[in-house]
């Protein structure tokens, strides 16, 4: 595999366009809209899923080892292409859950510093939390990582890659298929060859599948975000209750998120949604109650069953591969993924068991 065409520009897209091309592989991304536009863009960037303990190993697999990756991958892409992706370590606090001992039996099941920890030590720790709350379990180590910087780090290093083009505004019309192997794609820019083509469109990739008679069980499912800005200072730790996270950033910006909606591709932001993210923004820091959101946003995950993302070859379809069906996890899972990819692809061993994300069993045909 020497050419490979990638649809879709997220986080997902342009790593795995990263690991190719320092592979050797010539690279031609494209999407539809701008770079990292989409989810990527949108979501809230904690190095973790939500509640890690509640998904399956073959997710875990991929978050423990992009979790223990992405500190190195964020220097890799400063020495890279300049651009910091600001991975912060700040550690995450879950306040009140009812499964407290699922999540510290899965932790000592699985090796994670995941511990129990006194309301005082938390309250001493973020002040500005409200008291009230009754216990706590604290997990040391856990990054976020800002988004739309991560983005832009990734783009820089793809840029001083003589083997990599971006094209952007270049939306995918259906697929080049030759002796029942897919060659390439049809855009409106016209058709593009390659020995393989990876779809990793996120929301999108169900569309694009369709024009094979292949149904992908991935769907678009709608998040809204707020965003306050504080001093740099206020809040020192990630912390989450009650389905709902506020997350620091370096500068200050605090992030609070997020909604579930299943809207099909409607991604505009909505007042209810806007003044139950505000609510509890201030439920769980009441000094936001005196802080101005200074930004509201909505963005597209791909839903897929269990939050499995879908990665490796499609049978009967050869020539195209799939890396896609993140759904709330893609930058958690997204260095992990794309090696996976990238492993599957070149012929390498690949870092974890591909079964759990093959497409053969997964994929149904369209109806």
């Amino acid at each position: 595999m020497h050419n490979i065409l990638i649809i879709g520009a997220g986080a997902i897209g342009l790593q795995s366009a990263r690991l190719l091309a320092q592979a050797g592989c010539t690279v031609t991304l494209l999407d539809q809209s701008a770079v990292g536009s989409e989810a990527s863009w949108a979501g809230g960037g904690i190095v973790s899923p939500l509640y890690p303990w509640r998904y399956s190993e073959a997710v875990t697999a991929l978050a423990h080892w992009s979790q223990d990756f992405y500190p190195r991958l964020g220097d890799k892409l400063i020495e890279e292409g300049g651009v910091d992706p600001e991975v912060h370590v700040t550690g995450l606090y879950w306040l009140d859950l009812e499964d407290e001992a699922e999540a510290l039996a899965w932790a000592k099941r699985e090796g994670r510093p995941l511990r129990q920890v006194e309301m005082a030590e938390v309250e001493t720790a973020v002040p500005v939390l409200r008291h009230g709350y009754r216990h706590a379990i604290h997990m040391a180590g856990v990054a976020n990582v800002r988004n739309p910087r991560l983005l832009k780090s990734l783009r820089a290093a793809l840029e001083v890659l003589p083997n990599v083009e971006i094209r952007e505004q270049c939306a995918v019309e259906g697929f080049l298929r030759e002796d029942g192997r897919v060659v390439g794609v049809q855009t409106a820019q016209g058709e593009l060859r390659a020995d393989a083509v990876v779809v990793a469109a996120g929301a999108w990739s169900g569309e694009l599948l369709k024009s094979l008679g292949l149904e992908l069980p991935v769907e678009p499912v709608k998040g809204q975000m707020i965003l306050f800005k504080c001093a740099a200072d206020f809040l020192p730790a990630m912390v989450m209750a009650n389905g709902r996270y506020a997350i620091p950033r370096r500068d200050g910006h605090i992030l609070v998120g997020s909604t579930l909606e299943y809207e099909g591709f409607d991604k505009t932001p909505t007042d209810e949604a806007l003044e139950s993210l505000r609510a509890s923004a201030i439920e769980l820091l009441p000094a936001l109650a005196d802080a101005e959101v200074v930004k509201h946003w909505a963005g597209l995950r791909p839903g897929s069953p269990d939050g499995i993302p879908f990665i490796g070859p499609v049978p009967e379809h050869e020539g195209l591969w799939l890396n896609c069906g993140h759904f709330r996890n893609g930058l958690v899972l997204a260095p992990a993924s794309c090696q996976l990819l990238t492993d599957l692809l070149l012929g390498q061993a690949p870092i974890v068991d591909p079964a759990p994300y093959a497409p053969a069993l997964r994929l149904r045909r369209a109806q």
